[in-house]
């Protein structure tokens, strides 16, 4: 069975720290940071849960890919207004079929061993493969793409059977593992074998990781030089399930930087604490359209829809600090900024909640609950876990809203490894508050249309022509010039109620004693900065 492809992870805590903006730093200087950039220190990061496997190519949980951006870099990085530049590859052409990238001279892996064509043509060719199920495949390389290398002029080709509009961005952000590193994948759900500015030097699951700077490492974003003031020697990454703890060891100096959702944010945010602000996918409703789910009929999704306050609903998922939805891309840099939200989603009215459900069969009984050919209207909604208190509130307040038209209605709070099981077909559920973290048009198509699981990642059963046609279309035209049919695919989908995208979270990302810069929803290695006193 595929295992989700949750791009940039899908929710709660997970997606605090991946979901986001590319995030210049929004307060506090220097001295704010703590004085005089400053060698020879300890980067202290928390994350909210322990990243699992750290394989790149076998996994798409935000804290995973958080600590992966350490230890592999990808051909190329893409800057915070949109622009590319060098990371493996120092040169790089491509349309929508065919992307070729010449890599920089030089390079190495953590155990010194020199970086060829044909290892980065390998990791191409591994997610490309579909026997090995990788969660990037569909989403950075498309399956069946065919892969050339000559280790001579160091120079990589990748072919596309489907025409991918953003094919450079897709193919060029695949993180890169060594020659060694495929021969033993094993090494690498460890961290080892990499090509990034760090090497995992220590691992204790649960509880922290302790990464080491490579000396010889010398090719960072661009222009990026390994000899600049203020770069740590070592990253530390800790395991702070909880936001609260996670804030007073920002306030101790025990921690340099943690990612903060809820109400804890507004302790630190008043003292005037550096941060780097992202923009988190949050609120997202799917309806689960497999054969025999009531909400399988357009009729009642639309009534469950409109039966729900979104607005109040978004508030408290965000603590109040969320802002409307504007489509389903929120990792910043975007490279379409339409709205396809706005006007779209159903109105809250209760009245016409209950009409489209008396329609639609659902009538209610001496029990103030519908039913429809002798089956009572039972509906399990399920929603992350992980992002706590918040979350929690929010599902009760649709519980209310659909008790209140008819509904029996169960609510069910699920960790990782329960939104994995959604996504994959292996759980009961009638609707979902599962937001995914996307950076690219192209990577809802497989949550939103083609196979479903256990062959796919349709996971809730869409089926939507619209869609497809717009995006096949779409997908055929070269980078931005595809926006704005991307943008009425999006409509196609949240007109027909396949998807409810309707609040996102600002989160912050707080630093103590460091500076950064966030890039596709978490923390630059390359930008960070330590400050000593």
């Amino acid at each position: 069975m595929r295992s989700a492809r949750i791009a940039a992870a899908v929710v709660g805590a997970a997606a605090l720290g991946l979901t986001g903006c590319g995030g210049a730093p929004n307060a506090g200087g220097p001295a704010a940071s703590g004085g005089r950039l400053a060698d020879g220190k300890s980067f202290t990061l928390a994350m909210p849960s322990d990243p699992g496997t750290l394989d790149p190519a076998m996994t798409v949980m935000a804290t995973a890919i958080q600590a992966d951006r350490f230890l592999y870099d990808p051909l190329i990085h893409v800057a915070r207004d949109g622009g590319v530049t060098a990371g493996l590859a120092a040169k790089w052409e491509a349309d929508t079929t065919t992307a070729r990238f010449t890599l920089r001279p030089g390079l190495t892996c953590a155990d010194g061993a020199p970086l060829t064509a044909r290892d980065v043509a390998a990791n191409i060719a591994f997610v490309a493969d579909p026997k090995n199920r990788s969660p990037l495949a569909g989403l950075y390389v498309n399956p069946g793409a065919t892969v050339k290398a000559d280790n001579e002029t160091r120079e990589i080709t990748v072919t596309s059977k489907i025409p991918d509009a953003f094919l450079l961005r897709n193919i060029g952000m695949v993180p890169i593992v060594c020659g060694k590193g495929m021969d033993d994948r094993g090494s690498l759900a460890k961290g080892q074998h990499g090509t990034g500015m760090f090497t995992l030097t220590e691992a204790v699951p649960g509880d922290h990781y302790t990464l080491t700077r490579r000396e010889d490492y010398t090719w960072g974003p661009g222009t990026w030089q390994a000899d600049q003031k203020g770069l740590p020697d070592k990253v530390h990454i800790r395991v702070v399930a909880n936001e609260t703890t996670a804030a007073n060891l920002l306030l101790s100096g025990e921690l340099n930087a943690a990612s903060l959702g809820g109400p804890d944010q507004q302790r630190l945010l008043g003292r005037g604490q550096f941060h780097a602000d992202a923009t988190s996918a949050r609120g997202e409703m799917w309806f689960n359209q497999a054969p025999g789910r009531p909400t399988r009929d357009e009729p009642v999704r639309r009534a469950l829809a409109k039966a729900a306050d979104l607005g109040d609903i978004g508030k408290v998922l965000t603590a109040g600090t969320g802002k409307p939805s504007r489509g389903l891309l929120t990792v910043e840099p975007k490279p379409c900024k339409g709205d396809a939200v706005s006007g779209n989603l159903p109105a809250h009215d209760v009245r016409a909640a209950k009409s489209l459900l008396d329609k639609a069969g659902w009538k209610e009984s001496a029990d103030n609950i519908r039913v429809k050919n002798g089956k009572r209207l039972t509906l399990t909604l399920v929603y992350p876990s992980q992002i706590g208190q918040p979350a929690a509130s929010a599902a009760e307040l649709v519980q209310k809203a659909w008790q209140d038209v008819g509904a029996d209605v169960t609510i069910k709070g699920v960790d990782n490894t329960g939104i994995n099981q959604v996504v994959a077909g292996n759980a009961s559920w009638d609707a979902a508050v599962l937001p995914l973290g996307l950076a690219l048009p192209p990577q809802l198509r497989p949550f939103v249309s083609g196979p479903k699981p256990p062959d796919g990642t349709n996971f809730a059963h869409i089926e939507n022509d619209t869609y497809a046609k717009l995006a096949d279309e779409a997908s055929r035209m070269p980078g931005g010039e595809g926006c704005p049919t991307w943008s009425r695919a999006e409509e196609a989908l949240i007109t027909s109620v396949d998807v409810v995208p309707f609040v996102d979270a600002v989160v912050p990302t707080f630093g103590a004693g460091a500076r950064f810069e966030l890039s596709h929803g978490s923390i630059t290695p390359s930008s960070v900065r330590m400050y000593g006193g």
